[in-house]
């Protein structure tokens, strides 16, 4: 009785493996994962050199594993069967009750580097200069992870950062954590709300003696209740609530400018065909983008302002076009002129370099300042 239950149960196996490979087959590869926001490998060309190497192994391996049938379903069923075993961290993002929050890197040598390029901008322009770190859900929820979860000291680095730098700072900090019992921060994502966003706003004014525009002048919008971020992406937790999204900006009155393909075009404040896809945050301004300028007539002030800037500033941008005649967003990823002449020629006020502390302590783009 044994053995024939050992071979029935090789039986099914073989007949899994078959049906797989079937599968995989017959299948079309697929250029993109929506559920993992990210490219998927393709079949690697076959050269001599690639097999001498092992890059040709390598990438064949990766390539089984993202064209893997139905890896979407087992990515997510693997997160879950790791949960009931009492896993706490997935891939680098920690499962908080209903919420996701991502580890994040411990500042190294690039870290040092990028606060020198900071300060080699503020000595090479005659414009105020203002460092503004953004802590992340890790720092402002840090009660709420897994007890002894190892994950950075932001707040030390912060106040390290702007000791370094010797440069006047935009305190994020403290205004996120006086509202850390808000939804300041996505519990499927690692931005900020625009909730959250609004915030930032409030201690930027501060920071500039400006002041914001008070939260009940705006109505809040819900445009999405299906929202799931980059954490649901990178984790494999496929089983929270989706998020909320809102805008509480209207559009009229704004000239929204971008320069996607090297040449000014027209664009918008909020791009809602994103809603329609994975990536909905990306409908702040349309996403990624090497420059773009928000222009109001209206605005509470006629000063320019300059934000070197990660995508969080994506959220904060229509707060700050309430108050600034002249809003520019520079994203060092794809903008590869000199900052300090960008900030000469268009008359800039002020220069404010906004990164959540994750992106700066990671991002090597940052040595463009120093141009």
């Amino acid at each position: 009785m044994t053995k024939k239950y050992a071979i029935c149960l090789s039986g099914l196996f073989c007949a899994f493996l078959f049906g797989v490979m079937a599968l995989h087959l017959a299948l079309p590869d697929r250029a993109r994962s929506e559920t993992e926001n990210r490219t998927l490998q393709q079949f690697p060309a076959f050269t001599a050199a690639a097999v001498v190497d092992g890059t040709f192994m390598e990438d064949t391996e990766d390539y089984l594993a993202d064209q893997f049938p139905g890896r979407d379903g087992w990515t997510g069923m693997k997160a879950r069967v790791e949960q009931l075993l009492g896993k706490t961290e997935f891939r680098g993002v920690y499962l908080c009750g209903d919420t996701l929050i991502n580890r994040g890197d411990e500042p190294g040598a690039l870290a040092e580097k990028n606060l020198s390029y900071v300060s080699a901008l503020a000595e090479k322009t005659g414009i105020p200069v203002y460092l503004g770190l953004i802590p992340t859900a890790s720092e402002i929820w840090r009660d709420k992870l897994p007890s002894g979860a190892p994950v950075p000291d932001q707040s030390a680095f912060i106040e390290n950062a702007l000791a370094e730098t010797g440069l006047p700072g935009v305190d994020y900090l403290s205004v996120l954590k006086e509202h850390a019992g808000e939804a300041v921060y996505y519990r499927t994502d690692h931005h900020w709300t625009s909730l959250g966003a609004y915030y930032g706003y409030t201690a930027l004014c501060n920071s500039l003696e400006i002041t914001p525009v008070r939260i009940d002048s705006f109505t809040p919008k819900t445009i999405s209740e299906d929202f799931n971020g980059t954490l649901y992406s990178t984790s494999g937790v496929h089983w929270l609530i989706p998020d909320t999204m809102e805008y509480y900006v209207p559009e009229e009155g704004l000239t929204v400018t971008s320069w996607r393909s090297g040449k000014a075009e027209a664009a918008a404040l909020y791009d809602r065909t994103y809603l329609e896809k994975k990536d909905k945050y990306s409908s702040f301004l349309g996403g990624n983008q090497p420059l773009c300028v928000i222009e109001n007539p209206n605005a509470a002030t006629d000063q320019k302002i300059l934000l070197v800037r990660d995508s969080y500033s994506d959220a904060m941008a229509p707060f700050l076009a309430q108050t600034f005649a002249e809003v520019h967003l520079l994203d060092l990823r794809y903008y590869r002129l000199p900052v300090a002449q960008y900030a000469a020629e268009n008359g800039i006020d002020d220069i404010v370099v906004s990164y959540s502390v994750q992106n700066f302590v990671t991002d090597n783009n940052l040595l463009f300042l120093s141009q």
